[in-house]
């Protein structure tokens, strides 16, 4: 999966020159943590900076909350985006893979990247957004099992996997392996009606299983 799957193309934004009160208005209504500073051209809008709820809550005096209704009213102030934004924010391409953009958050503990292609916005993606892809990659569907098991043995997996299934009849929905704690693991998502059989013979071949998920 990458990251224009998942991510959003309706960006809100402000421009430098754009009151702290406009910005937290703004978030205020529209109920989002972030807004992206850009600068409007004719092919589209380039990426200037980010700012963030964070933001706002050290710019403001600490008596007022800046996304109280009465915010902007009791706290009449010229201070602009630009003073408060962080510059250069990290941001990703549409075509990186959603882990990679998951990495970089993490990394760097953030809540989210601009995407940029060709040095223009074309979205956001949020760890919202990352967290949605992964449930339903690994969420087993209705009359799913979902099992995990040790995939260390010295083999193609997904070749020993899928001969397995078509010798029980049984569907592949998907199939991911990864490295834990020193340890291959694989995760299998499949249905059909001989899954016990299947399941006994994956043990049996050299794959202790780890856990089995069944969906109603």
């Amino acid at each position: 999966m990458i990251v224009s799957m998942w991510m959003s193309r309706k960006v809100l934004t402000v421009t430098p020159d754009s009151l702290l009160t406009e910005a937290a208005t703004l978030m205020t209504a529209k109920q989002v943590r972030r807004l992206l500073v850009v600068k409007a051209q004719p092919e589209g809008m380039t990426l200037l900076g980010i700012l963030s709820q964070g933001d706002l809550f050290r710019a403001f005096p600490s008596e007022i909350n800046p996304f109280s209704v009465v915010a902007a009213e009791a706290y009449r102030s010229h201070t602009t985006v630009r003073e408060v934004m962080h510059h250069h924010p990290i941001s990703t391409a549409p075509d990186a893979p959603i882990e990679l953009a998951a990495r970089i958050m993490r990394d760097h503990k953030i809540g989210a990247l601009p995407v940029v292609q060709h040095g223009l916005v074309v979205g956001i993606i949020t760890e919202s957004d990352i967290f949605r892809a992964f449930v339903e990659l690994f969420a087993a569907q209705q009359d799913e099992v979902r099992i995990t098991f040790d995939a260390s043995k010295e083999e193609d997996t997904l070749e020993a996997v899928v001969n397995l299934a078509a010798r029980h009849n049984v569907q592949v929905v998907s199939l991911l392996t990864s490295e834990h704690d020193g340890r291959h693991i694989g995760v299998v998502r499949v249905t059909g009606k001989a899954i016990e059989r299947f399941e006994s013979e994956l043990w049996r071949s050299g794959h202790p299983v780890l856990n089995i998920l069944r969906t109603p």
